[in-house]
């Protein structure tokens, strides 16, 4: 038997570099635009540095402990993790270069050329020169290291150039490094010339100009080598009762940037006593992840390379379509008063939910919002909308997220910013992020207070909405809002458990709830009924949960789960998942939202919800799982379930040999899920469209 088989789980930080392979498929695949190619292999790389300074930072402190941790890695001890991570990773940092050097091979069929220092013309020299005085030079951090009492902190979002210098006197050696500005676009754009495109990254610029920035040493040679650090991100918040919570994130911020050390990735030409002099100054042993790597570092940049006006080079944009039955001119407020609506982003415009605010903002008859925030665009409308709100004289409440791991520093300006106009504040609850995505306002009726929101699978985030799949319920239906009222109680009075008769809410009852609805459908399988569960999500990943579906399966439910990411549950083995299939969806669109689907024999019930099948999310978070009532949208997201699961172009299986097998296509036409997705809201409109001519 297989290794991994003497378990009943997949470990999660192989099934989240399985993922990340898969993302590295994509960037590798020939049918995708070339440009876009590029941005896959940038979010491979930003990915693997999320991974590295959050993951492997927490396996590592566990290892360096001494303790295995095999009860909680799924069989595996963290020692062996930490070195079996390593090797992966470092097996993918050579994949991804291949790729990318075939991708700037074939780049250069299309008139397009990735040039270094030794490739400039006299032309670009010119154009380089000025470049480099007026832009460059200005932004440089350069350090002479050897006589500094203290090495200084490099970030890790940053990359650096080692350098070496041999002095012509006695031989002498000197190291340096220069930081590579962030406030200057990587990819550095060349005039063209003969319908020839080029392309130089800024590090070549500042190689083709040590000589002016080491000008004042007397050297007989200088070499520059890439270099790059990744620090344990993970915030450790004092227990210091006089400050306050912004105070405490702020603080803990600051710290993270001289995290331990936990990957170093170096460029494998450099000179071995340049790379020791780095790895003793900053104190790297071996119990790092010590990575060679090729000429480039921090290929996350690729995700923002210049489209140079090349729009044959990258997928066809789609404008997002509008909501049948649901105008951005007119009041939502009164149309969401007759019936629920459902926005699927970004297949369907995002705008309807700043609309929702906008006009809330405005309305005389509204009388309070309250909202959660967990991630925000960079000039966010939403915070624009709420402040608007409070000027207007609504009484506005905010739990905003100030933990929302990488974006704590911008929710904290945002949350300074919503303080200084009036808006009431809520930190969330001490050793629960709050990850919901919910929306409830008042508004005066008749003389009577009448709810309207929205409960959401994403975050609400204008910038992320363009490339997340996420569905968001807009809804006057007053039990599931008086709901939303009693999670807002439990962030003032969160000893108190509330009881909720529509919505599901972590950490008291998602789990529990789930359990259930499982149970029910292996009751409904062993009576002989016909029954199924569909589950939609982005990780997989609590064991107790895993068997719940593994005794489903043996049951006989017939199980399909679409699971972007970690999928720790092994499908299709013999007596324990013979009736699991697992499939992940990798496309042009990252697959974020959260559906799942009960078919309780001939009665289906649907729900959307904040929460994966992870335990931080059953029972460290405050989640919300809302039941789909209307059968039109019920049908809906049924609907979008069973074109994902029919796709043949982007859909691999989970499996616990890691090799991101595609789905057979046998004969089928192709079925690219993403594009039937969108055809799908297009047919509805044009079907709706007929109807209202024959009208």
């Amino acid at each position: 038997m297989n290794k991994t088989l003497a378990y009943k789980y997949i470990d999660r930080e192989k099934s989240w570099l399985a993922f990340n392979a898969r993302v590295l498929q994509e960037a590798g695949d020939t049918s995708v635009p070339l440009l876009d190619r590029l941005r896959f292999l940038g979010i491979f790389s930003n990915n693997l540095d999320e991974f590295f300074r959050v993951r492997f930072a927490a396996i590592r402190r566990l290892s360096l402990t001494g303790i295995t941790g095999e009860k909680y890695l799924g069989g595996i001890s963290a020692q062996q993790l930490v070195k079996d991570i390593t090797e992966i990773v470092i097996e993918q940092q050579s994949e991804s270069l291949r790729i990318l050097n075939i991708i700037e091979s074939e780049l250069e069929t299309k008139n397009i050329f990735i040039i270094t220092e030794a490739d400039i013309s006299i032309e670009q020299e010119i154009f380089l020169k000025d470049f480099f005085i007026q832009k460059v030079s200005p932004e440089l951090v350069t350090i002479i290291l050897n006589d500094l009492a203290e090495f200084p902190v490099l970030k890790d979002t940053s990359g650096y150039l080692a350098i070496k210098l041999v002095m012509k006197k006695d031989d002498e050696v000197r190291y340096a490094v220069i930081e590579i500005p962030k406030t200057i676009n990587r990819f550095v754009v060349l005039p063209s010339h003969d319908e020839k495109q080029y392309i130089i990254l800024l590090d070549d610029v500042i190689r083709h100009n040590l000589n002016n920035i080491f000008n004042i040493f007397d050297y007989e040679s200088v070499s520059a080598h890439m270099i790059k650090i990744t620090r344990d991100a993970q915030l450790d918040i004092d227990s210091d009762l006089s400050k306050s919570m912004i105070e405490k994130i702020s603080l803990s911020v600051k710290d993270r940037r001289i995290g331990e050390p936990v990957r170093f990735i170096y460029d494998q030409l450099i000179e071995e006593d340049t790379l020791n002099f780095f790895l003793d100054k900053m104190k790297i042993v071996s119990t790092d992840s010590i990575i060679p790597g090729g000429r480039y570092h921090n290929r996350r940049d690729y995700m923002d390379f210049p489209n140079l006006g090349r729009f044959d080079l990258l997928y066809e944009s789609k404008p997002p379509l509008p909501i049948p039955g649901l105008s951005l001119e007119g009041s939502m407020l009164e149309k969401i008063s007759e019936k629920d609506y459902l926005l699927n982003a970004p297949y369907q415009s995002f705008s309807y939910l700043t609309k929702f605010l906008r006009e809330a903002a405005l309305d005389p008859k509204v009388v309070s919002i309250k909202i959660t925030l967990y991630r925000l665009a960079k000039n966010s409308q939403i915070i624009s909308s709420l402040i608007n709100a409070a000027k207007n004289g609504k009484k506005v409440t905010v739990q905003i997220e100030l933990q929302a791991r990488f974006d704590e520093a911008s929710n904290i300006s945002y949350a300074e910013q919503m303080q200084l106009e009036g808006i009431e504040l809520i930190f969330g609850i001490k050793g629960l992020k709050v990850h919901s995505k919910i929306c409830v306002i008042e508004r005066v009726e008749n003389y009577k207070i009448k709810r309207y929101g929205f409960i959401s699978t994403g975050n609400f985030n204008e910038s992320t909405a363009k490339v997340y799949t996420d569905v968001t319920l807009f809804t006057s239906h007053q039990q599931i809002l008086k709901d939303i009222m009693r999670i807002f109680e439990f962030f003032d009075i969160n000893y108190r458990v509330h009881r909720y008769k529509h919505l599901i809410v972590s950490p008291h009852y998602t789990r529990t709830k789930f359990v259930k609805l499982i149970d029910r459908e292996i009751i409904h399988a062993l009576a002989g009924r016909k029954t199924h569960i569909k589950l939609k999500m982005n990780s997989l990943s609590d064991f107790a949960m895993i068997d719940k579906l593994y005794e489903a399966s043996r049951a006989g439910v017939k199980i399909q789960l679409e699971v972007r990411g970690i999928c720790s549950l092994i499908p299709g083995i013999p007596g324990m998942s013979d009736n699991i299939e697992a499939i992940s969806i990798v496309d042009n669109y990252l697959e974020h939202s959260r559906v799942y689907i009960f078919g309780n024999a001939g009665q289906t019930e649907v729900y959307i919800s904040s929460a994966d099948f992870m335990s931080r999310n059953l029972d460290g978070r405050v989640e919300v799982t809302c039941p789909i009532y209307d059968q039109d949208i019920k049908k809906e997201l049924i609907d979008n379930f069973d074109i994902g699961w029919k796709g043949n172009v982007k859909a691999r299986f989970h499996s616990h040999k890691f090799d991101n097998k595609y789905r057979p296509r046998n004969h089928n036409p192709i079925f690219r899920a993403q594009l039937e997705t969108y055809r799908y809201y297009e047919k509805k409109l044009e079907d709706i469209t007929k109807k209202e001519k024959i009208a």
